[in-house]
């Protein structure tokens, strides 16, 4: 049986602070050799060059390995997934998954939050974008499942992947030894990587049958209603951390998902916290979530027809700003506008994650007293 998951949401007051996290483990909140698993926005531009994820990452596992007994290397295997660019009103943060001793634990049978994690095999170059980063994937996902405890695939609500992206100096190796890649295009390769990764949890989770080499990015009909895929190039696997639901493990936190269908879908955001297993209204208003959402995680994505409810947008012609900052700074003002908290996790490329020009949208929430999501100023 794993153990119970203690979920906390901290503020990141500039790119290299993890002085929050460090207050939660002074306080007695979490202990460092319990954390498990990090997943935060950070404030850089969020493409192939954003340094913003390593300086974060590296404050973050400074402070896991100063106030705890692990060393640097078993830090280095936690899994923190950094996903770069706040753009508009969102906020820097980390959402920290750390387990609870057992004699903390609030005891209950009633489904509670379980984290798993994994590493997939080595992801080379020119395995992205087809069949055979899809089934590296998909395995790495089972195994983060078992790891979990979670035996039904219907228990589990979210999929947090970081893989890697094609840089110049991985497409020269793979020219090298005479491979070739999807792309030669590094920025694309970020869309491309989190796609592939999307189609790799859908396989894993049944959602999906797997896919060709000639569906990735092309079929936007096969995607994951629980996935929220990153890249970058600080890693050549992918990170895999499953959450969902097991009964009996005990704690205080509980999720669910849904899935936006278009940008402006706040009823999908609704719907993932009602999936959590709160209780609202049916016109709900975020005074009703009385601090017990810990955090929303999503996925968007400018629609490819260019078109919103039947409306023009001129997101994917605007040569001055890329349709990536703006369709996250959009959903990004939705999604704080339905929680009244500016710090979500909304990142962009969201190919094969949830339908087409919407994403999959994932609510955690906090069942115990007094609930410790953020209580509005």
């Amino acid at each position: 049986m794993p153990d119970a998951i203690e979920v906390r949401k901290v503020p990141l007051h500039n790119v290299s602070d993890a002085s929050e996290l460090a207050k939660l483990i002074d306080d007695g909140v979490l202990e460092a050799d319990r954390v498990v698993a990090v997943i935060g926005k950070t404030e850089g531009n969020g493409g192939v060059n954003d340094y913003t994820r390593i300086i974060a990452d590296r404050a973050f596992r400074e402070v896991i390995q100063a106030k705890g007994t692990r060393t640097a290397e078993e830090v280095k295997q936690i899994p923190i997934v950094w996903s770069g660019g706040t753009d508009g009103i969102i906020s820097p943060h980390a959402t920290i998954f750390a387990t609870v001793p057992a004699d903390k634990v609030e005891r209950t049978d009633e489904p509670r939050v379980s984290v798993g994690f994994a590493m997939s095999e080595q992801i080379l170059p020119e395995d992205i974008g087809r069949v055979a980063m899809i089934e590296k994937v998909a395995a790495g996902v089972k195994v983060a499942m078992e790891r979990a405890g979670i035996t039904d695939v219907k228990d589990v609500h979210y999929v947090q992947t970081k893989t890697p992206l094609l840089t110049i100096e991985s497409i020269n190796d793979a020219h090298s030894r005479g491979k070739t890649v999807w792309t030669t295009d590094t920025l694309k390769s970020m869309e491309l990587s989190n796609g592939t990764a999307g189609l790799g949890i859908a396989v894993a989770l049944g959602e999906i049958e797997m896919p060709t080499d000639a569906d990735v990015m092309t079929n936007f009909d096969l995607y994951s209603s629980v996935a929220s895929c990153s890249s970058g190039v600080e890693l050549d696997r992918a990170q895999i951390v499953v959450v969902g639901n097991v009964r009996g493990i005990g704690g205080r936190y509980q999720i669910g998902h849904s899935v936006m269908n278009d940008a402006l879908d706040a009823d999908g955001i609704w719907n993932a916290i009602r999936s959590a297993g709160l209780d609202l209204p049916e016109r709900p208003h975020w005074t009703d979530l009385k601090g017990r959402l810990v955090n929303v995680f999503l996925k968007c994505e400018a629609s490819k027809d260019g078109m919103v409810r039947g409306r023009r947008n001129a997101m994917l012609d605007d040569s001055d700003v890329s349709w990536h900052r703006q369709i996250k700074a959009t959903v990004g003002g939705v999604t704080a506008a339905v929680t009244g908290d500016p710090a979500v996790f909304v990142s962009i490329a969201a190919d094969h994650q949830g339908p087409e020009g919407g994403g999959p949208v994932i609510a955690i929430i906090d069942r115990g007293e007094p609930p410790t999501g953020y209580p509005q100023p």
